[in-house]
């Protein structure tokens, strides 16, 4: 036994992991564990704005949104980015005017083409067996140059994929009042995921929802590995305790929170229509997110209906703590990370079974059977009938661990995935 585990340990060490991202996609997580243990060659991102960097005092736009782009636990690891390229293309896109979808691919383009030219430079740096991870829609280009130098390459499936788009595409459909300036997904974009899929060695996704979805749409269930997201508590959220009260009334009324993107994808139509089907009752929805649908004048002023907008990362948690319920009712969802935050800040949960495996119904929240405005209400009013059953809850979810969410979890999975090849 122990020849096998020295034996298993020496292999490991004899792999080199590069990391390929745009963004600070789960804070880093991959490069991060693959760091822990040794095992990061190089960490290659499109910006990277260390505490000292010039950058990170500047107080104007675009400057400020790269001032998060740095994590602690990395900056001893050779990481490579491109800040005044970047700086250069999104000013660029600006003053060309592109649509959204034009200026996600073409970023996607810029980064592996940036990030190829680096590579060039650090291939013959790398002695042992090499693996090369990108996320989706940004691992072509990539993925095609590392097939040349001999190396595996591993997809990281950000989404569903095209029959996600599909359940949103019928969603609009059903509810055009709310479109906006929102467009389908260009036929070209799935073309090049596919390609990727067929270069890829691993696909990992975040969730058996995603695993089945990219099966249904063709793609080779062998090469599929589940791997939830990582994500540690806030300290603050450690000792935090939930209280509620006796019964909701005006003065006090339920406080449902909604918090992400509020798009169709997320269910905000079967939110605003539970609004609807719950006039008059002491529940207050708060809305936290950027809006990019078509809001109703009817809803945009509902008295019941607290429209925040976008907030920064570090003031979600005041939302968490005041809410007495968290809605997840997303149509389709790669994992759904805030279900994690809210379970975090012991928070019951109303979710969709479309995500991440997060809310054990009865136990932590309610699992709803189907996405609709009436699902959401009926769930509404058993809460208000039974405010005890929140405290309940929200007791039981302070109990239970996020184990499988660990950094030292995903380290275990991607030692696995290299072991398989």
């Amino acid at each position: 036994m122990l020849q096998t585990v020295a034996s298993t340990t020496l292999y490991l060490n004899m792999t080199s992991w590069i990391c390929c991202q745009i963004g600070a996609r789960e804070h880093y997580a991959i490069p991060r564990a693959l760091h822990e243990n040794e095992q990061l060659a190089f960490l290659i991102t499109d910006a990277w704005v260390a505490p000292q960097s010039p950058l990170a005092v500047l107080p104007f736009s675009p400057t400020k949104a790269l001032k998060e782009r740095f994590h602690p636990a990395l900056q001893h690891a050779s990481v490579h980015a491109f800040n005044l390229s970047l700086i250069r293309f999104e000013i660029s896109q600006k003053l060309q005017k592109t649509s959204a979808w034009d200026r996600m691919i073409a970023r996607n383009y810029w980064f592996q083409k940036q990030a190829i030219n680096r590579l060039k430079k650090l291939a013959p740096q790398l002695k042992t067996r090499s693996i090369l991870f990108s996320y989706s829609y940004a691992a072509l280009e990539l993925f095609r140059f590392a097939k040349q130098q001999g190396w595996l390459t591993i997809l990281g499936q950000i989404d569903p994929g095209p029959l996600e788009e599909e359940i949103v595409i019928q969603e609009y459909e059903r509810s055009p009042q709310y479109r906006g300036d929102w467009k389908p997904v260009p036929a070209a974009y799935w073309q090049t995921w596919r390609e990727e899929c067929e270069l890829a060695d691993c696909i990992m996704v975040n969730s058996y929802w995603s695993s089945q979805l990219l099966e249904k749409a063709g793609i080779n269930s062998d090469k599929i590995q589940v791997v939830p997201l990582v994500y540690t508590p806030p300290e603050t959220a450690k000792n935090f305790s939930r209280t509620y009260p006796e019964s909701f009334s005006p003065e006090r009324p339920l406080r449902a929170l909604f918090l992400g993107q509020v798009t169709l994808r997320k269910g905000i139509t079967s939110v605003l229509a539970a609004v609807e089907k719950l006039a008059g009752y002491p529940i207050e929805f708060w809305l936290v997110g950027s809006q990019q649908i078509e809001i109703p004048p009817q809803l945009e002023t509902h008295p019941q209906i607290r429209w925040v907008g976008q907030v920064n990362r570090s003031e979600t948690a005041q939302y968490y703590q005041q809410a007495d319920v968290f809605l997840f009712p997303t149509l389709s969802d790669g994992f759904g990370l805030t279900q994690l935050e809210a379970q975090a800040w012991k928070l019951p949960i109303i979710a969709s079974r479309c995500c991440g495996e997060v809310v054990v119904d009865g136990v932590n929240g309610w699992l709803l059977d189907e996405v609709s405005g009436e699902a959401i209400a009926y769930q509404l009013k058993s809460i208000l009938h039974n405010p005890q059953y929140l405290e309940y809850l929200a007791q039981i979810s302070s109990s239970q661990e996020l184990t499988n969410h660990k950094l030292s979890n995903l380290s275990s999975f991607l030692q696995t995935i290299a072991n398989s090849f």
